[in-house]
């Protein structure tokens, strides 16, 4: 199992659910989880879950004969096709089936079945290779239009949220609240106060005094 941010349909929550009732349907039990929270899949770095699953079974530490799998493209929208094919393989030759669960098709090693899991595994990696365009030129357009992307933002700045016709959209932001306030754009301004203060002091030390007086984060 591992996460994809683009959908809201490959949620942790939702392909366990999927797992499970294709389980409960073909009457097996479920003994052992291996799963990616948030990691990409476009290579198996950082993939803990998949690392541990190609360990145990290279190893001889399985006590399954099947695994579940969501769909085709939960190995990974490897640019290579064949990647996430050998990890499957690897599977097999050491007897554990690979069942799909929100495919519609029996993966039972029939011609029809290799065909559509070879054009399934093309279509993940072709999606990522669309949806990094895609991201690069939106960012690049967002810049053009003055909007700051990357990191946080310098001292004396502060990220406000304004919509799409450059009106503010309330008070500060702060990082932790980047994820939940996805719905609109942010501009950085200035914090008055720090920034008049950083102007006006001759050293560092002076303005670091000024702010642990006013009890604010350096």
């Amino acid at each position: 199992m591992r996460m994809s941010t683009e959908h809201q349909q490959y949620s942790p929550e939702n392909q366990l659910e999927v797992v499970r009732q294709y389980a409960a349907s073909h009457q097996m039990e479920i003994v052992r989880e291996y799963s990616d929270h948030g990691r990409s899949g476009l290579n198996i770095a950082g993939r803990e879950g998949l690392n541990k699953l190609m360990s145990d079974v290279e190893n001889k530490r399985t006590d399954f004969s099947a695994l579940l799998v969501y769909d085709v493209s939960r190995w990974g929208r490897f640019q290579d096709v064949d990647e996430s094919a050998y990890y499957e393989y690897v599977l097999k030759r050491a007897g554990i089936r690979v069942h799909y669960c929100a495919e519609q098709f029996e993966n039972d090693g029939s011609m029809s079945s290799s065909v559509l899991k070879t054009l399934k595994r093309s279509m993940a990696a072709e999606y990522s290779r669309e949806l990094s365009v895609k991201v690069f030129s939106g960012q690049c357009r967002l810049i053009e239009l003055g909007f700051r992307q990357g990191g946080p933002p310098g001292y004396g700045l502060r990220r406000q949220l304004i919509d799409r016709t450059g009106i503010p959209r309330g008070c500060w932001v702060e990082e932790s609240e980047r994820a939940c306030r996805q719905i609109a754009s942010s501009w950085f301004r200035a914090r008055n106060w720090r920034l008049r203060q950083f102007v006006r002091s001759t050293n560092c030390l002076s303005l670091k005094g000024k702010l642990n007086a006013r009890s604010r984060p350096n």
